[in-house]
């Protein structure tokens, strides 16, 4: 059994409830960064294997836009912020122009790293400030490719001491609610330091599942 299987409802929940005010920290910056009002919501947070990351992304030869970080600190790990292709292209309409063209060249793809950055910083700043730990995210990296290309970046180091992975789904739209755009959070954290975390947060390995 691996760490994160100790996992139990009360730790999912305070893991989401983060999520959810990271989501709040996230969405005011990309309203600053959009010059509109957004939204955003966090409607799933769990924990998957290795093996069903790429497929909560569409499948290992399906092609994503990500954002990655490395996490220094007192936890150590990976982070990465997904985008299907087609929701990055919308992402790009939205920061410049509904008519932009040759969509995801180098000057949008710097864009999407700057959201993913922000994004990524807003839920570990949430992290950090709730555990009181010393969390200092990298200088991020974006990609296009497939979905197992890129994942392999963090899943070829934390494999070694873990097996899952925690996903948050984030949803964020404007005024109009129409048509959001999806996106996945993966943290890939070492196993110590999820203990860590837990610790810090008064959520002991006392409360494990039945």
């Amino acid at each position: 059994m691996s760490t994160w299987d100790q996992l139990n409802n009360m730790q999912v929940d305070v893991l989401k409830e983060i999520g959810n005010i990271g989501a709040g920290h996230a969405a005011t910056s990309l309203a600053h960064l959009l010059q509109k009002p957004i939204q955003m919501k966090v409607p799933d947070v769990r924990l998957v294997s290795f093996d069903e990351i790429a497929e909560r992304v569409g499948g290992a030869e399906h092609v994503i836009v990500a954002t990655v970080l490395t996490i220094q600190g007192d936890v150590t790990g990976y982070m990465f912020f997904i985008l299907h292709q087609e929701k990055a292209e919308k992402l790009i309409r939205n920061l410049f122009s509904p008519e932009a063209s040759d969509l995801l060249n180098d000057l949008h793809l710097s864009a999407i790293q700057e959201v993913g950055n922000i994004l990524c910083g807003s839920y570990l700043s949430a992290l950090a400030d709730l555990t009181g730990l010393n969390i200092q995210p990298s200088v991020p990296e974006v990609a296009i490719d497939m979905a197992a290309a890129i994942l392999s970046y963090g899943l070829l180091e934390v494999g070694k001491v873990g097996n899952d992975a925690l996903v948050i789904d984030a949803c964020f739209y404007d005024q109009s609610g129409q048509d959001p755009i999806e996106g996945h959070f993966f943290l890939l954290p070492d196993p110590d330091s999820f203990s860590r975390l837990f610790q810090a947060l008064g959520v002991t390995e006392h409360d494990k599942r039945d």
